[in-house]
C-alpha cells in the first residue's frame, strides 16, 4: 500500500493575518475591558468629564457615555462591538449607556479568570444567560409599586441629570420642564418620543431654559415688512411654491410690442396677487409654506398683515401641524377652513444676529419644544445631552414598566438575587453564574469609587444594609457619598433601563466569548 506525504494546505492568501484560540479570546476580551475603561469613571452623580478633541481641533466635553464612544476612533472589531452595546441602549431607552458598557466589560474581564481555570467558553456563555435571566427576575421585584405622579417622574428625570453639565439651573428645575414637556404629549397608549423636541440659542445662562407649547423655528419671515407677532391667529400650512407658474413644455413665446410685453407682466403680476387674495379671503394670518414664495407674493402677503414662513423643512412642517392642527395642502386651490389650524401666539424673537420664531399652539397643543440657552457651545451641546436622556427616561418610565431604586441599589439586590440562585445550580456553570454576580458588583462598587468612598467598604455596608432593610444604595452627600435609601433620596431610575442593560451587556460579551479565530484581510 503506497503512502502520500501530508502536505501543508494554504487556504487564506498571504495577505490575511489570523489568530487562534486563547490569543484570539485574550486580544478580544482585552479590547472590551479597554473601552469599558474608557467610560468608568464618568459614571455616577460625581462622574469626570471627559474632553474629546477631533483631527480638525472641534472639542466635545462629556460624560455621555454613548457620545464618548461614538466621537472615540475605535478600530478593533471586539472594542466596536461594546460601542454598539452603548448604541443599542441609547436607542431603546436613551439612558444608562456607560451602565452597560462597563457591565459588559466587567463581564469579560470575569470570564477571562474563569477561562484562565480552564472552564469552556460555551459553560461560561451558559452561565452568563442563565445569570441574566436571574438578573432580569430581580429586576422585576425591585419595581416599585407607586404611582408614576409628577413628583416621582421628576425624581426619575433628575437622576438622569445629576452629575451632567446643566450650567447654574439645578437640574430639579429642568427635571420639572421635562416631565411638564411629556405629560403635555401624553395621550392614548404611547408616547411618541418625536413630540417633544429641543431647540438650542447661545448667548443665556442655562436658567433662561424654557418650555414652549408649540415650535421654535429658525426661519425668518418671508419680508421684512411682515407683522413680527400675531395672537389668536389662523395658520395654514402649504406643500407648495408661491412663484409663477410654469409651462412643462420647451415652449418659446416671441414679443412683438410693449403692449403685449405689458400684458405678460400684468398677467403674472395678477396670478401673484391672487395668492395673496385667496390666503386673505381664507382668513390666514399665518402661513408655513415648504417651498419658495416669490418676492412679490411676499409683498402682497406683508400688505394683507399676513406672517409668511417660506422653506419650512418637511420634518418641522409635521411638527407644525401637530402644534396647530392645521393640514397639509398641495395646492391653494385645495383652501378650505377645516384645513386651517391656529395658534395662540407667534412671535418673532432677536438674539444677536440671528432670529427664532415661537409658534404657541396653547396649552392643549400635542407638541412641544424646549428652547435651551446656554452660554457657550460646549455648555449647550451638554445640556442638550441630558436633558434628551431626561426626557427619554422619564417616558421609559410611563411606557416601559415603572421605577426601580437607582444609586445602585438595584444592582445590589440583583447580584444578591443571583447568588442566592447560583447554589442550586449544578456543575461548573454555577461558577459562571456567580462571576456574573461579582460583575453586576463592580456598577455600585464604580459608583462608590467615583463618590469618593473605599470602594470594598462600601460594597460591603451595601450588602449588610440590603440584608437587614431590603434596599440599600449610595447616596451622595455634598463631595462623598454614604450608605442609605435610594427612594426616600428621591434617586430612581426607568426599570427599563436596567433591564436592557443587562440584556445588551450580556449579549455582546457572550458573542465575544465564543470568538476562538480573528482573521484579518487587507
Amino acid at each position: 500500500m503506497s503512502s502520500r506525504g501530508q502536505q501543508p494546505l494554504f487556504i487564506l492568501s498571504e495577505n490575511n493575518e489570523r489568530t487562534k484560540g486563547q490569543a484570539a479570546q485574550d486580544s478580544n476580551i482585552r479590547a472590551g475591558k479597554a473601552v469599558a475603561n474608557a467610560v468608568r469613571t464618568t459614571l455616577g452623580p460625581k462622574g469626570m468629564d471627559k474632553m474629546l478633541v477631533g483631527s480638525s481641533g472641534d472639542v466635545t466635553i462629556t460624560n455621555d457615555g454613548a457620545t464618548i464612544l461614538n466621537t472615540m476612533d475605535i478600530e478593533h472589531p471586539a472594542a466596536q462591538m461594546i460601542v454598539e452595546v452603548a448604541e443599542t441602549q441609547e436607542v431603546e431607552v436613551g439612558d444608562g449607556t456607560t451602565t452597560a458598557a462597563v457591565l459588559a466589560g466587567e463581564l469579560l474581564s470575569e470570564a477571562e479568570e474563569l477561562l484562565d481555570s480552564d472552564l469552556h467558553p460555551t459553560v461560561i456563555v451558559e452561565g452568563y444567560h442563565e445569570a441574566a435571566r436571574l438578573a432580569q427576575e430581580a429586576i422585576d421585584e425591585q419595581v416599585l409599586d407607586i404611582d408614576l405622579d409628577d413628583d416621582i417622574l421628576e425624581a426619575v428625570a433628575e437622576s438622569s441629570m445629576t452629575g451632567k453639565g446643566t450650567g447654574d439651573v439645578t437640574a430639579e428645575v429642568l427635571a420639572a420642564q421635562v416631565v411638564g414637556a411629556v405629560q403635555q404629549v401624553a395621550g392614548g397608549d404611547r408616547i411618541d418620543r418625536e413630540d417633544i423636541r429641543i431647540h438650542t440659542q447661545t448667548g443665556a445662562a442655562s436658567s433662561a431654559t424654557e418650555l414652549v407649547d408649540g415650535v421654535v423655528l429658525s426661519e425668518e419671515p418671508a419680508n421684512a415688512n411682515m407683522p413680527r407677532s400675531v395672537e389668536d391667529a389662523t395658520a395654514a400650512i402649504l406643500d407648495a411654491d408661491l412663484e409663477v407658474r410654469t409651462s412643462e413644455a420647451d415652449a418659446e413665446y416671441k414679443v412683438s410690442s410693449v403692449d403685449q410685453l405689458n400684458a405678460a407682466v400684468e398677467a403674472e403680476d395678477s396670478e401673484l396677487r391672487r395668492y395673496a387674495e385667496t390666503l386673505t379671503d381664507a382668513g390666514v394670518e399665518v402661513l408655513f409654506c415648504t417651498g419658495d414664495i416669490d418676492d412679490r407674493v411676499a409683498g402682497y402677503l406683508a400688505d394683507a398683515g399676513i406672517l409668511a414662513f417660506e422653506s419650512v423643512s418637511s420634518k418641522k412642517s409635521k411638527s407644525l401641524a401637530k402644534a396647530t392642527g392645521a393640514k397639509h395642502l398641495g395646492t391653494l386651490s385645495d383652501l378650505d377652513t377645516e384645513d386651517l389650524g391656529t395658534v395662540d401666539s407667534v412671535s418673532i424673537q432677536t438674539y444677536g444676529d440671528e432670529e427664532a420664531a415661537f409658534v404657541d399652539g396653547g396649552t392643549e397643543t400635542d407638541y412641544v419644544t424646549l428652547f435651551v440657552r446656554g452660554s457657550t457651545d460646549h455648555v449647550i451641546d451638554e445640556l442638550e445631552r441630558a436633558l434628551n436622556d431626561a426626557i427619554d427616561v422619564t417616558i421609559a418610565a410611563l411606557d416601559k414598566g415603572g421605577v426601580v431604586p437607582g444609586a445602585g441599589g438595584t444592582e445590589v439586590a440583583i447580584s444578591d438575587h443571583i447568588r442566592s440562585h447560583a447554589a442550586g445550580v449544578e456543575g461548573r456553570k454555577q461558577l459562571a453564574i456567580d462571576a456574573f454576580a461579582d460583575a453586576v458588583d463592580a456598577l455600585p462598587r464604580t459608583l462608590a469609587e467615583n463618590t469618593g468612598m473605599d470602594a470594598i467598604d462600601a460594597l460591603v455596608d451595601l450588602r449588610a444594609q440590603h440584608d437587614a432593610e431590603g434596599i440599600a444604595g449610595i447616596v451622595s452627600t455634598g463631595r462623598s457619598g454614604e450608605i442609605g435609601d435610594p427612594v426616600e433620596a428621591g434617586i430612581l431610575d426607568p426599570a427599563a433601563v436596567k433591564r436592557e442593560a443587562i440584556e445588551s451587556a450580556t449579549e455582546a460579551a457572550t458573542m465575544i466569548l465564543r470568538i476562538d479565530d480573528v482573521i484579518t484581510s487587507e
